[in-house]
């Protein structure tokens, strides 16, 4: 099973309201052997839901996105990418990448919030959903795995945030915004530290 860790900015929080305006990712096999890296800024339709909030965030104006793909040009690059970087040979001319493609699981933090997203995208523009239902999401790996370690006297972080549980294992960001591919990054190298620990982990019986 490939992972596929995912990190998205947006004009704003509703996903039937707001767009997908960065699509950031870093792709794994299934040892977690890293194949490639992910990068687009996505123009959105909608131009009414930037707000300037979220613009605050990811520090991506209108006019920088003015020459991005729309995102019915990204979602099937982003597919391709991924058969490509997984060296699946998808015949020539075959738009339905499914049976490639299902087995890909989606990883992030508070990850359900990006799939939520990528899948109104996917149903906005009529094309089948192509990866695996599974996810994991960082968030509550990191929530299960801290409880553990501080019923074990061990020191945890006090948040859940991505900053937080980077920061537990010595990562910082570059800088305060939130580049969708330095995130994604950011929250593979957490999930192998989470993988480390459960590893380490003993029960006494």
């Amino acid at each position: 099973m490939p992972y596929l860790v995912l990190d998205l900015e947006m004009t704003g929080p509703e996903p039937d309201y707001n767009e997908i305006i960065q699509v950031g990712a870093v792709l794994f096999d299934d040892n977690w052997v890293e194949k490639g890296q992910y990068l687009t800024n996505v123009y959105p339709e909608n131009k009414e839901a930037f707000s300037s909030s979220s613009e605050k965030i990811h520090n991506l104006s209108l006019a920088e996105l003015e020459d991005a793909p729309m995102i019915y040009d990204v979602l099937p690059e982003l597919e391709e990418w991924i058969c490509t970087q997984l060296g699946l040979r998808v015949p020539k001319g075959q738009l339905d990448r499914t049976p490639y493609l299902r087995d890909v699981i989606i990883c992030g933090q508070s990850v359900i919030n990006d799939i939520n997203f990528l899948k109104e995208a996917y149903r906005y523009e009529k094309l089948k959903w192509p990866y695996s239902r599974v996810l994991l999401d960082l968030h509550t790996l990191g929530y299960f795995t801290f409880k553990v370690l501080k019923a074990n006297g061990r020191k945890t972080p006090d948040r859940l945030s991505l900053t937080a549980i980077a920061g537990y294992f010595g990562f910082t960001r570059e800088d305060g915004f939130h580049n969708a591919l330095e995130d994604a990054v950011l929250t593979a190298r957490c999930l192998k530290e989470v993988f480390r620990l459960s590893e380490s982990m003993k029960i006494s019986g």
